[in-house]
């Protein structure tokens, strides 16, 4: 810790240092500059950008005068005065403060940031101008956003859509994580920082963190299980369908495909029919003298968990068999000619060659599969979404880490303890799909296979 503050400590001091020494050899319209954004571009008659750049200041200071530092303390007090429903009191809204304060935060960034481009754009103009070039007109910027600097133009959109829409979600999530909002803590009532207590309780003895414990395990196990079982069942029957000896090959893809292009929910809801209790499976089992099949109910775990895993080949088997099949029909066919004249036998030929070949061309999206596997909110949900297990916390045997989180926020309003889940269902699934990368002969073989 020491060393990290002595690190921190240098490179601030060398910051200031470079800092003083572009101040000094800057000439004056860059310093103006630093005072008032626009200013050294006015003096070098880029009257557009001057324009820009101090309508850009005068914005930022209106809006932080008003609103923006105010919302930022919001931010760290969650709000001081609580609201009273019967004496008609207005107070504070944790949640609203913390979501403008994060936004505040994020505006000061960009206005901090459009500050320093005003500087760096001055002083480049300065080193034009003792060049002997002419400063850069505005109507030759305009020409330049549809031209040189046109992909600037095109990514903006996305790009502010992606702060907006994407990563301001995921902050407020994992801030949310440090509260404790959520049960008795909602808005009207105050919601305060707590620190890591909710990851505290998660890992603890009491009655949630013997139920992370469970899910986890099983959540782990679920996800490499069915992953693999995919993989393994798609790659197959691509190989099996690329054979030449099969006759009929658009015949025989059309039923994959067709269970593929059936919207999941509904084939879910036909396999649930299917294995319930009173339904045609058991029927059928119980017409032959046989007793009814737990499949789907309480008592149902390995059933219900096995069920699962078919259902989820049923559904994600044909989108391999589709990757797979253009994968094959891409390998170079005189790496077997040459294998079977070496001798080589079937098996050896798909050992060291097809499934080599495979693995380098679809690791990212096997780690992508693993992670939407991790993840898979669906399957489990609609087959037994309105089951509890004894000694599970809200939730039941089958669920995945993603079901216990939707059950904790949004039937019993555990928001905090829901995003510190996520939080935490972030760091696994990253942590395991770095390694998997890492040890992938995708990473370490690119040259071999390119």
């Amino acid at each position: 810790m020491k060393k990290a503050f002595v690190r921190l400590g240098n490179k601030i001091s060398d910051s200031w240092t470079n800092f003083i020494n572009f101040f000094k050899i800057s000439n004056f319209n860059v310093k103006a500059s630093m005072g008032l954004m626009g200013a050294g571009q006015f003096m070098y008659r880029q009257i557009g950008r001057g324009i820009i750049y101090l309508s850009i200041e005068i914005l930022g200071i209106v809006f932080f005068s008003l609103y923006g530092f105010h919302w930022i303390v919001g931010l760290f007090t969650l709000g001081t005065v609580e609201a009273n429903a019967w004496t008609g009191k207005e107070g504070d809204n944790s949640v609203i403060f913390m979501l403008l304060g994060l936004m505040s935060v994020g505006l000061l960034i960009l206005f901090i940031s459009l500050y320093i481009s005003n500087i760096k754009d001055a002083y480049k103009t300065s080193k034009a101008v003792l060049k002997g070039e002419k400063p850069q007109s505005f109507k030759q910027d305009l020409k330049d956003l549809l031209d040189k600097k046109f992909y600037k133009t095109v990514l903006f959109l996305p790009l502010a859509g992606t702060l907006i829409f994407s990563v301001l979600p995921i902050v407020f999530m994992i801030l949310v994580a440090f509260t404790n909002y959520g049960g008795d803590y909602v808005p009207p009532v105050l919601v305060d920082w707590v620190g890591i207590d909710n990851f505290i309780r998660i890992f603890s003895l009491g009655e949630i963190g013997p139920t992370f414990f469970k899910i986890l395990g099983w959540n782990i196990l679920w996800a490499f299980a069915t992953t693999l079982l995919n993989y393994i069942l798609g790659l197959l029957l691509a190989i099996l369908l690329n054979k030449k000896i099969v006759k009929g090959k658009i015949f025989w893809r059309l039923f994959p495909i067709l269970a593929y292009a059936i919207p999941g929910f509904i084939t879910l809801t036909a396999f649930k029919f299917m294995f319930s209790q009173g339904g045609p499976i058991n029927n059928m089992i119980t017409a032959n003298g046989g007793s009814p099949i737990p499949f789907l109910t309480r008592d149902g775990t390995w059933w219900a968990r096995i069920i699962g895993l078919l259902i989820n080949a049923w559904l994600t088997v044909p989108s391999v068999m589709l990757l797979a099949t253009g994968i094959l029909s891409n390998i170079n066919s005189d790496l077997y000619e040459a294998a079977r004249i070496d001798g080589a036998s079937s098996a050896r030929q798909f050992k060291d060659i097809t499934l080599p070949f495979v693995i380098f061309a679809t690791t990212p999206t096997l780690i992508t599969s693993f992670i939407n596997n991790f993840n898979n909110f669906g399957v489990f949900y609609f087959l037994r979404g309105t089951i509890t297990s004894e000694g599970y916390f809200v939730s039941n045997d089958t669920d995945l880490l993603i079901n216990w989180l939707y059950r904790l926020s949004i039937d019993r309003t555990y928001y905090s303890i829901g995003a510190a889940i996520s939080l935490i269902i972030f760091i696994i699934t990253s942590s395991i799909s770095l390694i998997i990368y890492i040890k992938s002969p995708a990473y370490k073989k690119e040259d071999t296979f390119r």
